[in-house]
């Protein structure tokens, strides 16, 4: 869920016109993508500061909810499965399930919501993170120009760099990853971004290990001019559990309707849904 990724470090670097460079030198290269992550880094500082709806799509088909920001921290409001309406008796559950939510924790003492909150802010520094090394985890080669939907972008391959040591358990993945990252000329705005493992990365003190055939991709778009945010996010992951057992799952989630904070409703999400539907 979202938060994920999405979805960054803090680097002041110069910014490169729009267009004016056909082909960038490594150094240019080097520059711009730690301009991007920057520029990653202020969309993260402001992602909590909007709700949104998302799509989960499974085996067994789809869901769709409003994720409101509630006291510090996201609450899933189921709206729609499949596409559909949720039958009456199961929506007065819901609303009855999320006026709870707010009661409760508008309740809390300052021990309980800093302990709800803190798991949150927990999950946000691992995404954070894992993004933040990503410049310094990989080096970054340029392909081409090229346009991407409405923008004009840059494209570059990232491969391991040799020299890196993970500071954590959660980058070790960065030294077994090769990936692609489409990033907008005029903005610095990262607009696509896909990475698969291609080689196998022992995590967890050794006790899983993270295996070829692990990918994800990115997409982001503007919420507002300055402030872009996760439209899709995809995820095939491999996994060998104390090399006794493999764990495959997937992960497909669509982000859309960011509003500001407190102005989102169910209401919007089944419109906004239904508008997106072939």
């Amino acid at each position: 869920m979202i938060g994920r990724p999405s979805t960054l470090l803090l680097f002041v670097l110069c910014f490169f016109p729009a267009g004016g460079l056909g082909q960038l030198t490594p150094a240019q290269t080097r520059d711009f993508v730690r301009r991007s992550a920057q520029v990653q880094q202020t969309n993260w500082k402001h992602a909590p500061e909007f709700d949104f709806c998302e799509t989960d799509k499974t085996k067994d088909g789809t869901r769709t909810s409003a994720v409101f920001m509630i006291e510090g921290s996201p609450y899933y409001r189921l709206v729609q499965l499949n596409g559909q309406d949720l039958p009456p008796a199961q929506e007065s559950q819901e609303k009855a399930r999320l006026a709870a939510a707010r009661q409760k924790r508008a309740r809390e003492s300052q021990q309980e919501k800093a302990k709800r909150v803190a798991q949150y802010q927990k999950e946000r520094q691992q995404d954070q993170q894992l993004l933040a090394q990503l410049t310094q985890a990989m080096r970054f080669t340029f392909v081409d120009s090229e346009t991407a939907g409405a923008h004009s972008v840059y494209m570059f391959d990232a491969t391991p760099r040799p020299s890196y040591d993970p500071p954590s358990m959660e980058t070790q993945v960065l030294t077994g990853m090769k990936g692609r990252l489409w990033i907008e000329q005029s903005s610095a705005q990262w607009v696509k971004v896909e990475a698969q493992v291609v080689q196998p990365v022992s995590i967890a003190g050794f006790l899983a290990r993270v295996e070829p055939g692990t990918r994800f991709g990115l997409e982001v778009s503007p919420v507002t001019p300055e402030i872009w945010l996760p439209h899709h996010y995809t995820m095939q992951s491999r996994a060998r559990i104390v090399f006794l057992f493999n764990k495959v799952s997937q992960d497909d989630e669509t982000y859309f309707h960011y509003v500001p904070n407190g102005k989102l409703t169910a209401d919007a999400c089944r419109s906004k849904n239904a508008e997106a539907q072939p």
